[in-house]
């Protein structure tokens, strides 16, 4: 699968996906992932991205011609969506990710400012994706986070196939306490089911306390 990036902070992604699960993936041509200097594709001696918004008020928005541009200009090498990370967007969850997760690619365009020009949502037929209900200096980190999502659902990409079953926000519950050797630490015991070797035991215990937990947590929600 093949990820292009529009920003105009391009040596943003090279550090983040150097290391871990999506470093490796890179390494061995299992994904490709190019990130796109969005200034490349003005026209003017000051490289301009963004100007003064329509109507009036704070702050600037990203012109549409170097957005269209830049993205007409990665076609022939990805026919993938077109992603505009915005706040306001659907949110980012585990269905969405493995939904994106069966395109041959996707190009993500990152905004900065008060928003990109609304035109190239439209020109391009962009899907907007947000990762949360507040806000960020850009899309950079958005588009990070949805590349990681994305990646690690792929063949091949997690060592441990097994390991996708059962994370958080699959099909079965999951998010129950996790522990490793030492089986005691300070005072701390492991919990006993989990050294009995009775995996129907363990498989119970695992759904009862991964319940709980998200019981726990929509009650905490609630409350603020």
């Amino acid at each position: 699968m093949r990820f292009d990036v529009v920003t105009i902070f391009p040596a943003m992604f090279g550090p983040v996906f150097a290391q871990g699960v999506v470093g490796r993936a890179l390494e061995r041509g299992l994904i490709e992932l190019q990130a796109h200097d969005l200034r490349e594709h003005t026209h003017d001696r000051h490289r301009q991205v963004d100007d003064m918004p329509f109507g009036g008020g704070p702050g600037m928005v990203m012109k549409p011609e170097p957005v269209i541009e830049a993205v007409e200009s990665i076609r022939s090498l990805n026919r993938g969506p077109v992603i505009l990370m915005e706040p306001w967007g659907e949110p980012l969850d585990q269905e969405l990710a493995a939904g994106l997760a069966q395109q041959p690619g996707l190009v993500i365009v990152c905004g900065r400012y008060e928003g990109i020009d609304d035109r190239v949502r439209t020109a391009l037929d962009a899907r907007e994706i947000s990762i949360g209900d507040y806000v960020l200096s850009g899309g950079e980190l958005p588009a990070m986070v949805l590349i990681d999502a994305v990646a690690r659902l792929l063949p091949g990409v997690v060592g441990d196939p097994g390991s996708l079953a059962q994370d958080t926000f699959s099909s079965e519950p999951a998010g129950w306490p996790q522990f490793t050797r030492p089986a005691e630490y300070r005072g701390m015991a492991v919990p006993d089911v989990l050294l009995s070797g009775d995996h129907a035991r363990i498989r119970q215990w695992r759904r009862q306390q991964a319940a709980q937990r998200h019981v726990s947590h929509t009650k905490e929600l609630k409350k603020t």
